[in-house]
This record gives structure tokens, C-alpha cells and sequence, in this order.
């Protein structure tokens, strides 16, 4: 690209307190984790907090100099018990750009409260559920099932489960994906992408409809297109890094929120399962969209609007297309999610019907 003539300054994306915080302040911060997850039922507690501060700068000869600050903060807990009849645990976990918006007592209460709430699970039977996805579990889906579907290359070489549905409805009217880079807080937020092309707001998915991909240079010079700013050479876990070729990507995936409560959605709950943590999420047939995940943490079984006892592991063996076309609520309680070393996500609690588990 050529020079930026405008530049964009956004908010939210930079703290110097976070920058020059000393070791010392950070471990306290790690502490008060700790010390929120601590309960007489928890023998176990581990997590880790992460915190980066950048200053990347890009060039070429064709006159582009972009720099821009950044600064990180992430923490994760879990918390583990055997206190019951088997092993369960907890996780907690909170990620954004400045430290007066991180919340290290909420991680660890989190954390203590999924794992206490899953002593003594009971086994969940194979059968169809509705099933309330909590946030964090939400982002799991978007990392490792969604977002690359609507990569442009992937897309272009029909290997997304979308390719033949360009401007078609994929999904409920209430469901719009975007991918925006400008949101004060945002894990991904940025005013350039890696290869110094200006961001924007895309909306990939708009009240149902597939409308756009994502690409970086490379793709779209491919497909005679433009670039969407979606050059990525990601650091890890957060930020940018020094990577000789950039990949595409989204940079924070946000589902636009719904209109109700987890706790209304719940209670608008028949036959279900309330899942706080996915594991092992991966595409078993991309094209098809198939996939498979395991619900191992902070598992409710829901019968008659009421979440009647914890849930022990369910194996969860889907299909992407057909679970986007059965939303049936999406809750108001949109967050930042970041799993490890992967792709950040703003997102509510969102429910699916028809989905069929099976008990591990």
C-alpha cells in the first residue's frame, strides 16, 4: 500500500499506566485472581496473567509509515475440585486494553463459582438439548469453527461451508457477525492492519445474510478485490508481531447483542444445557461444516426453565450451518473473549435448538 493520507486515531487501545507497570503491581494483580477464586471446596487454583505493551511501526517504499501504540491485559483462573464424587473445575477470564477496565476479582470469583456449582455432576443423556452457550464458549466457536469460513481465500477455493451462499440468508434474522477493529477495549482493535492497510467495520453476516469476506493483500489482488485490512501477523498470546508473512484474519468478532437476559433465557428454557466452557473444538469437514467440541466445564441441566443439578462432560457433534439457522434467543450480556494464543472475540450468551450430545 501507499501512504495513508488520514489517520485514525481510536480510543480505548492505549494505557501509559499499563505500559510502565512494575512487576511488583503486576503480581499483586495476579493475587487478587487468586485470592477471589480461594473457597473451601477449591484444592487446586492455576491461571496465568498476561500483559503486553508495543509500539509497531510499518514501512515501505512507496511512502507508507504507520505507527501505532498498543498495550495488553489478559488474565485467565482456573480452579479445580475434587471435594465430590469427581474431579470438576472452574475457569474465569477477562481481557482488555487498559487497567481501570480490568476486573482481576471477577476472574477469580468466576472461576470458584463454575467450579463449586459443578460438584457432584449428574450424567446428562444422549438425546436432543436446547443449548445456552455462556460467552466464553461462544468465543470458542467463533475462533475455531467460524471465523474462517469467511476468509476470502477460503471462500474463493470452496472450501468454506458458505461458498455458494454469497448474499443469501445463512442463519436466523437476529444473527449479525461483524468483524470490527475500531471498538474501544477490543483485544484486536487497531487503526491499521499488518500491511498498513486502514481498517474498517465489515459486516460479514447482516440480520442473517452472508455480505462479506475478509482478506489481506495477497487474497484480494487474487480475486481482483480489495484488501478488507485483514493482514494479521499476530503475537501471542495478544498484539501484533514481527512475522515476515501475514495471514488473514478477523480482528475482534462481535455478535450484535439480543434483547434478553441469560437468566430470562434460561428460563425460557425447556429440555436444555447451559455450557460455560467448550474443549477440543475443531472442524471435522470444514466444507459441510461440520464439527465437534466437548463440553467439560460449568455444565447445567436445565429441565422446565430451572437448572436442576451440575452436568457431567457431553461429547456436542454439530453442523455450523444448522446451528446458526436455529438461534432461538441472544442474550444482552456481550463480553471480551479471548482464547489462548487465538482469535478475540465480543460476545453474548447465545441459545441453539436441536442439538444433539452425547454423555463422555
Amino acid at each position: 500500500p501507499h501512504e495513508t493520507k488520514s489517520k485514525l486515531k481510536l480510543d480505548g487501545t492505549y494505557d501509559k499506566k499499563l505500559e510502565q507497570i512494575s512487576g511488583s503491581e503486576a503480581a499483586d494483580i495476579a493475587q487478587i485472581m487468586i485470592n477471589n477464586a480461594l473457597d473451601s471446596k477449591v484444592n487446586a487454583i492455576s491461571g496465568s496473567l498476561n500483559i503486553v505493551s508495543e509500539n509497531f511501526e510499518i514501512a515501505n517504499s512507496n511512502g507508507l509509515c504507520e505507527q501505532e501504540n498498543g498495550t495488553y491485559i489478559a488474565g485467565i483462573i482456573n480452579a479445580d475440585s475434587n471435594f465430590g464424587l469427581s474431579e470438576v473445575s472452574g475457569i474465569g477470564q477477562a481481557c482488555c486494553r487498559t487497567l481501570d477496565k480490568f476486573t482481576p476479582e471477577q476472574i477469580g470469583q468466576d472461576a470458584k463459582t463454575m467450579c463449586v456449582e459443578s460438584i457432584n455432576p449428574q450424567k446428562c443423556e444422549s438425546g436432543e438439548y436446547s443449548i445456552i452457550f455462556e460467552p466464553y464458549s461462544v468465543g470458542e466457536l467463533l475462533a475455531f469453527v467460524v471465523a474462517s469460513n469467511f476468509d476470502l481465500k477460503t471462500f474463493s477455493e470452496k472450501k468454506s461451508c458458505f461458498s455458494n451462499s454469497f448474499n443469501e440468508k445463512i442463519a436466523v434474522d437476529n444473527f449479525s457477525l461483524i468483524d470490527n477493529p475500531h471498538i474501544p477495549q477490543g483485544i484486536g482493535s487497531k487503526s491499521f492492519d499488518d500491511e498498513g492497510v486502514k481498517t474498517k467495520v465489515n459486516k460479514l453476516v447482516d440480520n442473517g445474510v452472508f455480505c462479506k469476506t475478509y482478506s489481506n493483500l495477497f487474497d484480494s489482488f487474487k480475486e481482483n478485490t480489495e484488501s478488507s485490512g485483514n493482514a494479521s501477523r499476530p503475537g501471542s498470546p495478544m498484539g501484533r508481531s514481527s512475522e515476515a508473512i501475514p495471514i488473514s484474519a478477523p480482528h475482534n468478532m462481535q455478535i450484535e447483542s439480543g434483547d434478553m437476559s441469560q437468566d430470562e433465557i434460561i428460563k425460557d428454557t425447556k429440555h436444555g444445557l447451559l455450557v460455560g466452557r467448550l474443549w477440543y473444538t475443531y472442524a471435522v469437514n470444514p466444507i459441510k461444516g461440520d464439527f465437534s467440541c466437548t463440553a467439560r466445564s460449568g455444565v447445567r441441566i436445565i429441565e422446565n426453565g430451572e437448572i436442576k443439578s451440575p452436568g457431567k462432560s457431553v461429547r456436542i457433534i454439530h453442523n455450523l450451518p444448522n446451528l446458526i439457522q436455529n438461534i432461538s434467543a441472544i442474550g444482552n450480556n456481550k463480553r471480551n473473549v479471548l482464547q489462548w494464543a487465538s482469535l478475540p472475540s465480543i460476545v453474548p450468551s447465545i441459545k441453539a435448538e436441536k442439538i444433539h450430545v452425547n454423555p463422555i
